[in-house]
């Protein structure tokens, strides 16, 4: 398998290798609810409720209701697993993803008989079939709107097929060839698509893969300007993997698939239709998404027919997500990181260090920026840093400046700044009126009427715990004696 391109089953193999970094287990479990809270326990970690913890990706290989298929949760649930399968220093992600976005390797085509996505092939209209009893589609709680897809690829393309791009949207399965997906407005490059098809009242051809390298997930995440209209994340994860993705034509629509992925369905976007999220359930509840609460069905999500499923023959692997699990955090997060260290790199060169955005606000509210000052020209640098990223991207919410002396991935070292580098008279900084992401349940009217004048409106805030350049030698650390070989104590 050495010399097999990269896929889910490699890394895996890879990962097999790594001590505490992979579980399976032969156990019956349920994928309603069940699988999910047990990975709740293991593995799950960011905000989902406690108790939890940080742990192994975990293989379910006796999932009811499914004789054939496995369904794996956590891959991506532990920044330093991430760090492990792309065989790179987990601290510095950001930056090695923000190289892999400005030397992108771009896709290649492969024949049918180079495919396994397509070793087993089900056709609605010569079959017939139910995807939900062909997809082993989890739900997170017992309230969720229905099974949903967390970890499938959406593939499109524009209709003169000029552009393309992959993009990860929750899809809930609500009939035998029916899935609801939530494509947030103005946010997405399949979004985009799907309103110029909709204009003209076609449907769009698309592909929901699953199952994938964890490099193709994340470099799938991220978003403009980053990745401006036209860019095809596909050759982030080419250019991480130093190898380009294979794709290869869909069976039933006029669309391309990823050819290694473990499941993929085909299907098309109905244009002007709609459909309620909780149809089946009316819990008024999507599933939980990563601030740590649960969604809020929407009432009018975009409609899937599906055409095909098709999946690998040898017990294919099923890929989920918790909402708010350290998965999620990393997904978001990581790209984020990459994002703003490009933005501030080009601002100004050589003064932001490296970015962190913590699992407290899972991957998208949070930001810590590591922060370098030369002399006292610098001072006040810090704070414009916090303002690049705020104005690039509307969905952060808080920024935490520190010095470069302070370990970003260690929580205790920063709050340890914001009580002895901080005070809060002059160190804090309110940003109000301005945008954040929906799903913030706070951005509420009712919560703060007074800079809130509709719902997805908040306040921002800059705590700046960096120290002022010409007070550097009042707030020098402790200095320990430096011991190389201290781990033969421990022998």
């Amino acid at each position: 398998m050495a010399n097999e391109p990269y896929d889910l089953r490699k890394v895996l193999n890879e990962l097999k290798n790594e001590p505490g970094q992979y579980h399976e287990t032969d156990e019956l479990v349920d994928p309603n609810a069940e699988l999910s809270g047990v990975y709740r326990y293991i593995g799950a970690g960011g905000t989902v409720m406690r108790p939890t913890q940080e742990g192994p990706a975990m293989m379910f290989n006796n999932v009811k209701g499914f004789t054939d298929t496995r369904v794996l949760i956590g891959l991506l649930a532990s920044r330093k697993r991430t760090g492990l399968m792309f065989h790179h220093d987990y601290q510095t992600l950001g930056q090695f993803l923000n190289d892999s976005v400005e030397n992108p390797v771009a896709p290649v085509m492969v024949n049918e008989n180079q495919a396994p996505a397509h070793e087993v092939i089900h056709r609605s209209d010569e079959d017939g079939f139910d995807i939900r009893k062909l997809i082993a589609a989890p739900t997170n709680t017992e309230y969720d709107a229905g099974p949903y897809i967390t970890m499938g690829l959406v593939y499109g393309s524009n209709m003169d097929k000029t552009m393309s791009d992959v993009t990860i949207h929750r899809m809930v399965l609500e009939d035998e060839d029916t899935i609801g997906i939530f494509i947030m407005p103005g946010g997405r490059h399949i979004g985009a698509f799907a309103d110029e098809y909709e204009k003209a009242n076609k449907p769009m051809p698309v592909t929901i893969n699953i199952g994938l390298d964890p490099a193709i997930t994340l470099g799938a995440t991220f978003e403009p300007p980053t990745t401006p209209l036209g860019y095809n994340e596909l050759g982030v994860a080419g250019a991480i993997r130093q190898e380009p993705v294979q794709l290869v034509d869909g069976v039933s629509v006029d669309e391309k698939a990823i050819a290694r992925s473990e499941f993929t369905i085909e299907g098309y976007i109905m244009p002007n239709e709609r459909m309620q999220e909780d149809i089946n359930t009316h819990t008024g509840k999507a599933m939980p998404e990563f601030p740590g609460y649960d969604g809020d069905a929407n009432p009018a999500v975009q409609v899937i027919k599906v055409k095909a499923v098709t999946h690998r023959k040898d017990h294919p692997i099923m890929q989920t997500v918790i909402g708010p699990s350290e998965e999620h955090v990393n997904l978001a997060g990581v790209p984020t990181e990459a994002s703003i260290l490009s933005l501030t790199n080009r601002a100004i060169p050589g003064k932001v260090l490296n970015v962190y955005n913590p699992p407290a606000g899972g991957g998208k509210l949070m930001t810590i920026m590591q922060i370098h000052k030369d002399n006292e020209a610098d001072e006040g640098i810090q704070r414009q840093a916090a303002l690049l990223a705020f104005s690039a991207f509307k969905e952060l919410k808080t920024v935490i400046l520190v010095d470069e002396d302070v370990d970003i991935f260690d929580m205790n070292d920063v709050i340890w700044t914001l009580n002895t580098r901080f005070q809060a008279d002059q160190d804090i900084v309110v940003l109000p009126g301005m945008r954040n992401h929906p799903l913030d349940p706070s951005e509420r009217p009712q919560y703060d009427p007074k800079s809130i004048r509709i719902t997805g409106m908040s306040s921002k805030m800059i705590l700046d715990g960096t120290v002022p350049y010409d007070m550097k030698d009042q707030f020098v650390r402790a200095q320990f004696k430096e011991v190389k070989d201290w781990q033969k104590y421990l022998r």
